[in-house]
């Protein structure tokens, strides 16, 4: 289904697997291999794949929704990176708007990402439960629960559960890329 979805988007579009391949610096046989389902891109390449395709990464994750304004708690669409101990429920009702809010669990000791990373937009978090290490640029903060961080999302940063039980969150950012 991953798999597919970055076939889809990137015929779709009208890009060749080689040229996807020039711009993220995976090889065509990789990129051949994760469209076919035989392997799973870490968290990195997919982030380098969605901006490639310009589009969300979240999208390869979700389905199609409605127009709804309301999102069910029983309705909300979960979020599983591969190889990743870090969940996402789309509190939105998808991400065709001006924002996304999720709700995110970040097992002890694991992060968002093994590299600081960085995208147009605003983003502001809330800590639900448990503990936050962010890096912002040069900035370096440790949240808990109640605290809350606005950044400008073009300056590389870098979430960590420095706590002992999972790190939940709420997060929205605007424009919704991820």
């Amino acid at each position: 289904m991953l798999g597919e979805k970055i076939r889809r988007k990137r015929n779709e579009i009208g890009m060749s697997m080689k040229e996807l391949s020039e711009m993220i610096g995976l090889s065509p046989g990789f990129i051949s291999q994760i469209e076919r389902e035989i392997a799973e891109p870490s968290i990195t390449s997919l982030r380098k794949i969605a901006e490639a395709l310009d589009i969300p990464m979240f999208n390869f994750f979700i389905e199609e929704s409605s127009a709804s304004r309301v999102v069910r708690h029983n309705e909300s669409q979960e979020v599983i990176f591969p190889n990743s101990n870090v969940t996402y429920k789309l509190l939105t009702p998808d991400l065709n708007r001006q924002m996304k809010t999720l709700l995110g669990t970040i097992e002890p000791g694991e992060s968002l990402s093994d590299e600081p990373i960085a995208y147009m937009g605003e983003e502001v978090i809330y800590i639900l439960e448990g503990e936050m290490f962010i890096s912002i640029g040069i900035d370096e903060y440790r949240l808990s629960q109640g605290d809350t961080v606005f950044y400008y999302a073009n300056i590389p940063h870098r979430i960590i559960n420095s706590g002992d039980i999972p790190l939940k969150f709420i997060s929205t950012t605007t424009p919704p890329r991820f």
